[in-house]
């Protein structure tokens, strides 16, 4: 299956955010508000995006911690196609998440973001629990620390494919980092400052396209 790109709209303000998807709207499959976006905008860019783009998945990312089902209505309730919740948050709040996407239509869904110190069995009590979405970082600390993809990572991720997940992959992506899972079953890959800051950003977001298509069929 040819891995999902995904563009994360990280801007600090709903008018910039617009701007930016503005042309590569059309390039990419899934379109994420994240949480800087969240942070200064609320649930209006979810709104926003989904009346003007009603076939995309839209992503609300604000890797909830507690109060999963309050928080689901709220997202879902914008016009979100899938949430995201922090690895760290207690499996209740997760499945408070999921039982409420799956009362809507069936392309709801919640992925755990794994930052810090996650073990297998936590993520073998997601998967037990019904969570089958995981979202793989290289955190914006990491990035600028000159912290690189390696082989450590690509063990965690292989293992993540094995155990059954749909695993995205995010982090400081650029074009020629896509390769370097070309062995593996990703299921979307994450792309934010390499598409919206990009001299042409349709240029970008189609090499990004290009490339996926070069490794998987």
């Amino acid at each position: 299956m040819l891995p999902k790109l995904q563009v994360a709209l990280d801007n600090t303000s709903l008018k910039d955010a617009l701007a930016s998807i503005r042309d590569i709207g059309e390039h990419i499959d899934v379109i994420e508000v994240g949480t800087i976006l969240h942070v200064a905008e609320g649930l209006e860019p979810v709104r926003c995006l989904r009346a003007l783009y009603p076939e995309k998945i839209i992503l609300a990312d604000i890797k909830g911690a507690d109060a999963g089902s309050l928080l689901a209505k709220q997202c879902y309730g914008a016009g979100a196609t899938w949430m995201t919740v922090i690895c760290c948050a207690e499996i209740p709040t997760m499945t408070g998440m999921l039982d409420v996407a799956k009362s809507y239509e069936s392309d709801k869904d919640v992925q755990i973001e794994l930052y810090g110190d996650w073990t297998w069995d936590h993520a073998t009590s997601w998967k037990k629990a019904g969570l089958t979405q995981v979202v793989y970082h290289r955190s914006r600390d990491a990035q600028a620390a000159g912290q690189n993809w390696g082989p450590k990572d690509l063990e965690k991720l292989n293992k993540l494919c094995d155990m059954g997940f749909d695993v995205t992959v995010t982090g400081g992506l650029a074009v020629e980092d896509i390769k370097l899972f070309k062995d593996l079953p990703i299921y979307c890959f994450i792309a934010g400052r390499s598409i919206r800051d990009a001299k042409c950003p349709v240029t970008a977001a189609k090499s990004f396209k290009s490339e996926i298509s070069t490794y998987w069929s």
